[in-house]
Parts: structure tokens; sequence; C-alpha cells
């Protein structure tokens, strides 16, 4: 392999789309799954507040160490050092109770999570 070769194909490889798509006017995940907002987030603190059982309820939507920042899409990073995707400045979730891609049963939970739209 030449080393333009290399070069394009490493450049390739390093583009990242975005984390989430637009499906029945709500974001999901690469899975499918429904995304969500936490009405306790600030947008552009770059800060998580819902960490330990909280994640464990609601996963956040993790960026991999590759992953760059893209249109509405920025990564933030978590209390453990973790990386996470948010939009718009806002960290997304999954809920652990969706069972299936469509399913949205964490939208409104305690009047502070919702789905996260575009």
């Amino acid at each position: 392999m030449t080393s333009v070769t290399f070069a394009m194909l490493t450049a390739c490889a390093s583009v990242s789309s975005a984390p989430a798509k637009v499906a029945d006017g709500i974001l999901v995940g690469p899975s499918g799954m429904t995304l969500y907002t936490f009405d306790k987030d600030v947008a552009g603190s770059g800060k998580s507040v819902c960490n330990g059982p909280c994640a464990t309820n609601w996963p956040p939507l993790m960026a991999a160490k590759e992953d760059s920042a893209s249109g509405d899409f920025s990564i933030i990073t978590r209390d453990d050092g973790s990386k996470q995707w948010a939009l718009k400045g806002k960290p997304v979730y999954y809920w652990v109770k969706d069972s299936k891609p469509g399913d949205k049963t964490g939208d409104g939970v305690n009047g502070i999570w919702q789905v996260a739209k575009p």
C-alpha cells in the first residue's frame, strides 16, 4: 500500500457520521432506539448531571475516542472521563425500559425527561 493510499484511507476512517438520525420526528440512536434529553442538564455546559444510578436507567449515547463533533452534535466528557454525544449542547440518553425501536416510554418521566427532537 502506498503512503498516499494509506493517508486517504486513514482520512476516510476518521470522518464520523452523525451519531443519531431522525425517525418519526424524533432522534434515534444507531440501533433505532429513541433518544432523550434531561431537563436538569444545562445546554452548552459540557456536562451531564445524570451519572451513577441515573445513568443505569438512562444510558448515555456514548461517543468513541475517534468520533468528532459535527453539525448540531458535540461531545461532552462525563464525570467518569468517558465521552457522550450531545445535541445542541444537551447530552442525549436512551431509556432502559424501551424494549424495541419506536418505543417512547421515557417521554415525560418525572416531568424532566423528553424525547430528543431535531
